[in-house]
């Protein structure tokens, strides 16, 4: 690593970070959500905004892909075919901001208050893929690249990414690289970086039960006919023992056990009970007895109830016997299990359990598996160096709860481990009202980023 082409980059990031943020806010007041067919047109002008500004900084073959859906943008920058090449991942889409009500500041109007950006997308990942381009650009406006770099940044990660695998295999020479970057993670704390080894898979549900054909006063006929609703809530309520483990069939058959070794690593990251309890405001911990919290968020298989509808919600009363119950219901999944298996063992459930006063359907809407990276995947070093030479300490090396389906994805499809990292933190309220990042963080995810491109 040269240090002059570092400090050189440095610099100019610093000297220029007032316009590098005006240029994320405006990045950030594009309502790009993907989920919503009244915002197609700005789906489309976050991918042009993108395409726009890598063109700008010096990337070539800077494409907008068409798919079925929302444009994936390619670009890349060839310094030399010797040197190795990093596929960065991003996404451009957003989550929506519902419920409006409950954001303190417009979700697309940025706003920085104390030392935190307010906006949707600011974490979730405007912000990171605005990481990886501000240090890109720091480095080319004062010299060179070390080593070949590439983009592949999609619209359609908050709706499950159904374009890109896909777009993966049919564009596997074209994406050909060493090593991917992957900043769609977080980190543990601003004082703690983090790298993610891990992530768990997912099985996303719904469970519709059907009684009546249609919703029945409760006093002429409460007492005679089955309440969806009562059978909905007394299924999902046995679906857990009193130690929190899984009751289904079959549920963790498979389930790969993490070594004594991983255990006591994990326990020194310092996420104990009372740093949950802080994190979340709960009283106490729920969750499978046995385990360390930080092992039950990521190497423990769970299954939560996501949402639930039935009856009548809206204000006053209504006394009826809803003719219809509905559960939305996710399995996180950790390696060697598999989506199809858990549908197949919530299945055997409601068979064994549900009474035949009811009919009910269950739906698998989504399935991923879990992720696990070779420990000494290609470019981790050169990265835990850059992140050490930041924050003054090496990073942690973590397990992740979450799930990111692209980097199993890219695995099997590519053949190349990820990096997963970011810099984001846990009470970023991603996907919630008032999402935020903190800019410190940020500035110095950018000067690792600077460290990292700069150090083949």
């Amino acid at each position: 690593m040269s240090k002059t082409k570092v400090t050189d980059a440095l610099n100019y990031y610093h000297q220029n970070q007032s316009e590098f943020l005006g240029e994320l806010f405006d990045f950030l007041r594009i309502p790009s959500i993907s989920t919503s067919e009244i915002n197609q047109e700005d789906v489309q002008k976050a991918a042009v905004f993108l395409q726009r500004k890598l063109t700008e900084i010096g990337f070539e073959k800077v494409k907008v892909c068409s798919t079925l859906m929302h444009p994936i943008i390619y670009a890349e920058k060839i310094v030399d075919p010797q040197k190795p090449t990093i596929l960065i991942y991003g996404h451009y889409d957003v989550q929506p901001p519902d419920p409006l009500s409950e954001w303190n500041t417009p979700p697309f109007e940025p706003k920085i208050e104390s030392e935190y950006l307010l906006a949707r997308g600011a974490s979730d990942m405007k912000g990171q893929i605005w990481a990886a381009i501000s240090a890109l650009q720091s480095i080319l406006q004062t010299g060179e690249l070390s080593a070949n770099i590439k983009f592949l940044i999609e619209g359609e990660e908050e709706i499950g990414s159904p374009s890109l695998d896909p777009f993966l295999m049919e564009n596997k020479a074209l994406l050909t690289c060493d090593m991917i970057l992957n900043p769609d993670g977080s980190m543990l704390a601003p004082d703690k970086p983090t790298i993610i080894y891990a992530l768990r898979g997912m099985a996303y549900f719904e469970l519709r039960v059907y009684g009546p054909s249609a919703d029945l006063h409760s006093g002429t006929f409460g007492g005679v006919v089955d309440n969806p609703a009562n059978v909905l809530c007394r299924l999902i309520g046995g679906m857990h023992d009193e130690f929190g483990r899984v009751t289904l069939p079959g549920f963790y058959n498979g389930v790969r056990s993490i070594s004594p070794q991983e255990s006591a690593e994990l326990s020194k990251i310092g996420m104990d009970a009372d740093a949950y309890k802080a994190l979340t405001g709960v009283p106490a911990l729920g969750g499978e007895a046995g385990f360390q919290p930080i092992e039950r968020i990521g190497a423990r298989p769970t299954l939560d109830v996501n949402g639930l509808y039935a009856g009548y919600v809206e204000e006053g009363a209504k006394t009826i016997i809803p003719a219809y119950a509905m559960a939305k219901i996710s399995s996180r999944l950790v390696p060697d299990q598999d989506p199809e298996n858990i549908e197949e063992s919530l299945k055997q459930y409601l068979k064994e359990n549900a009474p035949d006063t009811v009919r009910w359907e269950l739906e698998m809407l989504s399935g991923a598996t879990a992720y696990i990276a070779e420990a000494e995947a290609p470019g981790v070093s050169s990265f835990i160096n850059a992140l050490e030479q930041t924050w003054g300490k090496p990073p942690i090396r973590k397990r992740e709860g979450g799930s990111i389906p692209v980097a199993t994805s890219m695995k099997n499809i590519l053949g190349v481990d990820s990096i997963i990292t970011g810099f984001g933190l846990p009470d970023d309220q991603i996907h919630s009202p008032n999402e935020r990042m903190h800019l410190p963080t940020h500035y110095k995810g950018v000067e690792a980023l600077i460290r990292f491109f700069c150090g083949f």
